[in-house]
């Protein structure tokens, strides 16, 4: 998400905290970055293989495979559950939130520049929250400077740029776990927040000055500070805009981006999210809506491409390690690299079908027929179970349910 999400949307009809986004144990598959939809980590715990003949000759004593992590619990769950803890929803206040939660079970909901912010402070986004079975997700755009949804409340911070140059990792660390515990009390779980994107831009420009740097080590250093001061207040820290918004050609709420090619980004843009990613923590990733030559192909933005997302899975492509967190998308219903072709049914399911855990948007009104199109897609074999339960397994994971690691 980034600075214009303060449009309201046209129509309309919160937390435990998350305490952890542990990685699911799963084995590596390593594949070519195509836009062939695919999931390059899978969620099931590791099993040894021996030899044919080894496994011939003591099958009748053979114990029985261990159960996939969260299998029990994926067990209890409807095909539409697991697909509604796939999606994040922007909401106008506590009634429209109580809504499409209790009816539509979703995953989370997203608090904007134009949602009224007593559904916070009235404790009533917290009571919901822990009225679930599972845990919600309560998400929030708070990265300081201009992109401050809770400034209002009195929860704000310069700048990246401004606090780059004028304090200490360690007071950056300090200064976001102070604004993570004032949201953890508002229960607000999950901060889309820090940008781990290289820019030089100008400050007003569409990253500018929400970049720390256009050096990419004092990225990683910052951009490390502030997620670890959320995670230390115990609010789940999401880098973005991967593979890098920093160095694109424009800006993707107004059209189609091109960044610059994959080999270019590999030193600078992709630098951050290849040091940070070693040791997430609790982070997750959101992809931004950006054409990459080279990685997405001349028409795709990565955050509907499984070539982009699969290279955050795998770590091919970039050297960076293969990860397992939650990755969620930019919004997909007020950016026009998304609206310009797509569809929210179709933009949806072609981000889940490439590797993304959950679609984000910015309003209720066709949460149900977005899981229509998912279960359709399903049904069809266009997706399949498996891949649905993998990222339910990591959304779970991240919100404590499940303890896979």
């Amino acid at each position: 998400m980034r600075a214009l999400t303060h449009l309201r949307p046209r129509r309309s009809h919160g937390a435990r905290t998350i305490l952890a986004v542990a990685a699911a144990a799963g084995l590596l598959v390593t594949t070519a970055c195509s836009d062939t939809p695919v999931d390059n980590v899978a969620s099931t715990t590791p099993v040894s293989t021996s030899s044919s003949a080894t496994a011939a000759s003591s099958s009748s004593s053979a114990a029985p495979k261990p159960a996939a992590c969260g299998a029990e619990e994926l067990a209890t769950m409807t095909l539409r559950d697991k697909l509604a803890q796939m999606l994040v929803v922007g909401v106008t206040d506590a009634a429209d939130a109580k809504q499409v939660v209790r009816s539509e079970h979703i995953g989370g909901i997203f608090v904007g520049s134009w949602t009224d912010l007593s559904m916070l402070t009235d404790g009533s986004t917290a009571k919901l929250a822990k009225s679930r079975k599972i845990p919600l997700m309560v998400t929030v755009d708070q990265e300081g400077g201009r992109v401050s949804r809770l400034k209002s409340l009195g929860i704000d911070m310069p700048s990246a740029r401004e606090l780059a140059k004028t304090k200490t990792p360690q007071q950056v660390r300090t200064m976001a776990k102070d604004a993570g515990e004032q949201m953890a009390k508002l229960g607000i779980t999950v901060d889309f927040a820090p940008s781990a994107d290289v820019s030089d831009q100008a400050d007003d420009t569409v990253i500018g000055d929400r970049s720390f740097s256009n050096d990419p080590q004092v990225v990683t250093e910052y951009a490390g500070a502030f997620a670890k001061g959320l995670e230390d207040a115990g609010v789940m820290p999401v880098f973005k805009h991967f593979p890098g918004h920093g160095h694109g050609s424009g800006d993707s709420h107004l059209g189609a981006v091109v960044a610059p090619p994959l080999s270019q980004m590999q030193q600078t843009d992709l630098v951050p999210f290849r040091n940070l990613l070693r040791e997430p923590g609790t982070a997750g990733v959101m992809v931004g809506h950006l054409i990459v030559p080279g990685l997405t192909g001349a028409q795709t933005p990565a955050s509907i491409s499984a070539g982009a997302i699969g290279m955050l899975r795998n770590g091919k492509k970039y050297n960076g390690p293969a990860f397992n967190g939650v990755v969620f998308t930019d919004d997909l219903s007020g950016m026009q690299a998304i609206t310009d072709k797509y569809t929210i049914e179709e933009a949806v399911l072609r981000a889940i079908k490439a590797g993304a855990d959950v679609g984000l948007w910015l309003s209720t009104d066709k949460v149900g027929s977005v899981l229509d199109s998912l279960e359709k897609a399903v049904k069809a074999g266009k997706l399949s179970t498996e891949r649905v339960n993998r990222s339910v397994t990591r959304i779970l994971t991240a919100k404590g349910v499940l303890h896979c690691g």
